[in-house]
Parts: C-alpha cells; structure tokens; sequence
C-alpha cells in the first residue's frame, strides 16, 4: 500500500500546486507562483485555511475585483512567456462570474490561467445557500457552469478523490502550448473542507517538458514548394513567435531569403523594430507599410497567428488574385485556416528546418526595393504623427467625422492641447529602452500597434485577441512581477480606466512601482470613431451629460490625478508634451507607482492604413449617411475572401 497524508481537498490543492514545474530548453521554472483570491464565505474557511496554515513557497494576494486580479495572473503568464502561473481563487456566485470574462480573455489569447471558483454545497443540505444561483430544470447548474465555454478544460470536485485527476489534467492543459488557456476547477463548498488519505505520490514534485515539435518531412516539403515559386512572400509574425521565443531564428530567416514582415498585436516585440525587414504592425490597425507590400504578395506566411480579423483586414487585405497562403502553427486549428497549406510545429524549429529546404533550393525573393521604399514611406508617416500639434481654433484632427463642437468643447474645459500621436510618440522616446508597454481596448492598440518601436524582446505587451478593456491597470502588476527590475507602463483610455481599475489597491499594497498613463478624451473615442464613420451620430459614446435619449449636454471633465492621490499614488496632470516629458522624467526618480492624467485632444488618434474592416451595418436605414456606408461594406464584402 502506498503511503497517505490525510488532508482537506483544499490542502491537497495547495500542497500540489507548490510542486509542479515546467521545463523549457533545458531550463527548469516553477510553474506556479502564489495564489491571487478575493475571499469570500464560500472560499475563506476552506481554500482560506488552507493557505493561512501551510502555503508552502506559494505567496498569497488579495486582489479586489475577481476579474482584475484573474488579469493580473494573466499578464503575469503572458509576459513569462506561459511558463509560470499565478492561480486565482472566488467565492460562490457573484465572485466566481465575475471572472469568466477574465478567463475568456486567457483562453483567446492562449494564455494560461488556472482558476478555483468556489461552489454550491455538493450535499444540497442548505439549499439554496447564499448567492447560489437555482434553475428549476436543473439542481445540478450553478454559476460555474458559466466557465465552460471560455475554458480548455473545466472541472468540478464532488468526492475529494476527483481532485488527482482534475488537478493533473488541468497541468496538461496549461502546459501544453497548443491548447493552453483557462482551466476552471469548482469547489463545493463542503467538498473544500472534506479530508481523503492521498497518496504521497501525488504530491512530488512534476515537471512538465513544454516541447518543440517540428513540423512533419511531408509539411516541410508541402510549405518549401509553395515559398520556393514566390516573387513577393510576406512573413506575418504571430503570438506563437513571441512564445516559442523564436524571434531571431524569424529574423534570420527573414534576412537570409529577403522576406520582410508584419506583425500581429500579440507577435509585436517577439522582433525587433529596427530590424530592416521589419514592417510594423498588420491590417487594421497596421502601418502603411505593411499594409502596401501585402496587397501585392503572393504568398503570405503565417508564423504563429490566429489569422484574426484584424490580421486580415476581415480577409480583404491581400489583393494579389494568385495568392497562397502557408501557415506554421503548433494549433492544428488555427493552421487551417484561410484554406492555407500547413505545417504543424513550433514556431522555432520548423522555421529552421524550413530554412535549410528553402536554403537547398537556393530561394531568394524578388523584391528590388519596395521593402525599402514602403519603410521609407511610413517612416515619413511616422513622424508628420509624432509632430502633429495643436495649431489653435483651426486645428484640424486627423479623424474628420466628429461633433463639431467635441474639440473646441475640451480644450476650453480642460485646456489640453495634447495630440494622441505626439504623446505616443513622446513617450517612446522618453522611457527607457527596457520598459515594458501594456495596451488592451479602444483606439490606443491601433496607434501603439503602427506607432510603438522597441527592439526589447517581450517589451510590447498587448490584449487584444479579446480586446479586453479594463486589463491594462491590472496588467501592470502582473508585468510587474514578472519583470520586478525593469519600469511598466501602461496606456489606458480614459473608458478602460473607468471599467476596471480596481488592482491600484493591490498595486498599494504589493508596493510596486508601476507607471500608469491615463488618456482622457471624454469619450469612448475609437467606438465614436466606428459609429460616425458609418453615417451614425454620436450616440452613447462620448461622456456628455444627455436628455435621456440624445447626448446634447456638455463634455463632462474628471480629474483623474485626484483618484490616483486617494489611492496613494504619484500623480501628473499633462496638458502639454512638455509636461508629459517633464512628468515621465520625474515618475523615474520615484519609488511608488505613478498615474498619469493626461488630457488628449479628441479625434487626434491615426486612422486607417490601407485597411478595412467588415462590421454589422444596418441594410435599411432612413439616413442617406448609413445607406451610403453600407454601400462601402458591401463593396468590401464582395472584394474579400468568403473564407
């Protein structure tokens, strides 16, 4: 018979826990780093005692908003490049639903996220216990049902003995880069506290290989003919090269058979900017370079991407009529798509290995001077936006569909004078070349994605495969630890702050130095953006006082350097890119976070590159504007693929 400890459920979560590993290249880290939980009657006295008796290594945090704190442990995850975890814990109801836009968020990204939302009583007894949600067609549905379709894997513990294998099962799926994301494990509340003798067994020490498995001869060969007959190849650099941490071994190759490439939101930073192959960001919210060699390629490579919309341009941005399309992807899914001729493996060493097929075959592209002619645009670009300034009452913002009276409006209410472009721009030059930059929802993704330059690998992190808003503030903690040496930053909409900016307190009281840059425009402004340029007014997305149907009051100001300084933070009011740069410098010298309030011209924000995006329009409208833009959405239709 083999050797038991007995213990409760939740003991044994902790025990296991503080003894798994993952292994990387040879190099051994300790997958999980603590416990991040909001305690409430459902958790405190099971999962609670256990982490108050005997947390082993594991740290314990109190985080404030259950999905703000589940953001924290996956920023943590992204920017340890998935091989450590912070695994979070709710109580019953309210708190365990309030974090499954979190794990939604971790599962789109392919991030893992471990968390234990506590649950009803497995024995019924005190039906229906507080916060239990009930549904008469099923005594067995409780709100953690709701984790099942943003989750890899969900699980629920109703015997103590459930919990070996729920709890290995949920490593194999957090560890497995392919299939990585949200695992839910829902513990009832009586089982949290029930004892079982587990076998010693269970809790050795596990390390778990994340491997590299190379594409399959037939892949290869499949892949390498397809690349070998292109003129114009184009190399999209996805999330999965910044994960297998492949980004020189693209660079390389990039050079070696001059193949220039664009970058996803999650891709940025796995290269380096000033790479002379580099062409920025892709698609939507992709610069003009990218966006001008891509309508013409012929074939396109997709390294490590999800192929989203964004990516694409909603499938209309590649124009070439013969186009092929090659993808890499350890996701068999994802390799299919845009009916691509595919590679299974990771991103490192099936670009390598493709290398040697393309190097066998002597291929080189045939590109004479548009890769260097399309940077030399941008770059032209680049800096008329770092150079945009507010002229007086005939400044005119880049973005022409507006309230005539928003601009005016703000500068008079907030005298700021402040361009979103410029103070990107301002801040790029001004931190240090080590800064990690987080970004998440609304306009700022688009501008940092075509605007941002860093050649710190991992030194752009951005939300957007859930375009998250509210992950930013959070994400500076999670960065935070996963970099406690270097600064964080993070650009927030003035939206995103006001949904979520709860983790400030457990910013306060980790006392870590995070830096966070407020840019208020009154307004939800890449929405007011969408809905004006498709013939719609400016309805429910700028912050105006309104008549109950129509936003016809006045912009509404807030102060939010005051609500940093009631949180204990060091606060800034830029009005100017003089003060931002005078504040940023300042923010260096100190030891506490720092918010900064910076109030920025509405509409000043860049626009699209050759770019287009296919969105929900209404087909029978009484305004001439909306029938007008519909007729552009349906023309985009029609010119991109069907699939």
């Amino acid at each position: 018979m083999a050797k038991t400890t007995r213990m409760t459920v939740a003991q044994a979560i902790v025990k296991f826990l503080d003894n798994q590993y993952v292994s990387m290249d040879g190099v051994e880290t300790k997958f999980v780093e603590g416990f991040f939980t909001i305690f409430g009657h459902g958790i405190a006295v099971g999962l609670g005692e256990a982490l108050d008796t005997n947390p082993g290594q594991l740290r314990v945090m109190q985080g404030r908003n259950e999905q703000g704190m589940c953001h924290v442990a996956t920023a943590f995850a992204k920017q340890n490049n998935r091989k450590s975890i912070i695994p979070c814990a709710s109580s019953v109801g309210p708190g365990a639903a309030n974090m499954v836009t979190a794990c939604a968020t971790a599962t789109v990204n392919n991030i893992p996220l471990l968390v234990f939302p506590a649950d009803t009583f497995a024995s019924r007894q005190p039906d229906p216990v507080l916060q239990q949600l009930e549904q008469s067609s099923s005594l067995a549905t409780t709100t953690n049902d709701a984790f099942k379709p943003v989750c890899k894997y969900w699980d629920r513990i109703t015997r103590p003995e459930q919990l070996m294998t729920a709890l290995i099962n949920a490593m194999r799926v957090l560890t497995d880069p392919s299939e990585t994301g949200a695992c839910c494990i829902a513990l009832p509340q009586d089982v949290e506290g029930e004892s079982y003798d587990y076998p010693d067994y269970f809790f050795e020490k596990r390390v778990h290989r994340i491997t590299r498995p190379v594409a399959v001869e037939e892949e290869l060969e499949d892949i390498a003919e397809i690349i070998a007959k292109a003129k114009r190849p184009l190399l999209i650099v996805g999330g999965g090269v910044k994960y297998s941490e492949a980004g020189e071994t693209v660079e390389k190759f990039c050079e070696e058979f001059h193949i220039p490439f664009g970058e996803s939101q999650a891709g940025k930073s796995a290269c380096q900017t000033s790479n002379p192959y580099c062409l920025g960001g892709i698609g939507v919210t992709g610069t003009l370079a990218s966006n001008v060699i891509a309508k013409d390629a012929d074939v396109v490579i997709a390294v490590g991407s999800r192929l989203s919309d964004f990516t694409t341009s909603s499938k209309h941005l590649f124009r070439n009529e013969d186009v092929k399309f090659v993808t890499i992807n350890n996701n068999r899914y994802h390799a299919y798509k845009m009916d691509a001729v595919k590679a299974i493996g990771d991103a490192k060493v099936t670009v390598e290995a493709l290398a040697e097929k393309l190097r066998a075959k002597g291929y080189v592209s045939s590109y004479n001077g548009e890769i260097e002619a399309a940077k030399e645009a941008w770059d032209k670009e680049w800096d008329r936006l770092a150079g945009i300034e507010y002229t007086g009452d005939d400044f005119e913002p880049i973005i022409k569909a507006r309230d005539p009276r928003t601009v005016p409006e703000f500068v008079k209410l907030t005298n700021g004078k402040i361009t979103q472009t410029a103070a990107l721009a301002a801040i790029n030059k001004t931190i240090d070349k080590d800064a990690t930059i987080i970004t998440a929802g609304g306009s700022l993704p688009s501008c940092m994605q075509r605007m941002w330059k860093t050649d710190k690998r991992g030194g752009y992190h951005a939300e957007y495969g859930y375009s998250c808003m509210g992950y930013e503030v959070a994400a500076t903690l999670g960065v935070k630890f996963a970099e406690p040496d270097n600064e964080v930053y993070c650009v927030v909409g003035d939206s995103s702050f006001q949904m979520l900016h709860s983790e400030i307190m457990t910013i306060m009281q980790e006392r870590k130095k995070v830096n966070i840059l407020v840019f208020d425009n009154c307004g939800f402004g890449c929405i007011n953006n969408l809905e004006m340029n498709h013939g719609i007014g400016s309805i429910a997305t700028e912050f105006r006082y309104t008549d109950g149907k129509k936003p016809t009051g006045d912009l509404i100001p807030v102060d939010y350097a005051k609500i940093g300084e009631g949180y204990g933070l060091k606060t800034y009011t830029c009005r100017t890119i003089a003060e931002l740069v005078a504040a940023l410098e300042d923010a260096k010298k100190q030891d506490i976070a720092c918010l900064f309030d910076l109030k920025v011209i509405p509409k000043t924000m860049t626009d699209g590159y050759e770019s287009w995006w296919n969105v929900g329009i209404a087909t029978t409208s009484d305004k001439d504007s909306v029938k007008k833009a519909c007729e552009g959405v349906m023309t985009g239709r029609n010119e991109s693929r069907a699939y």
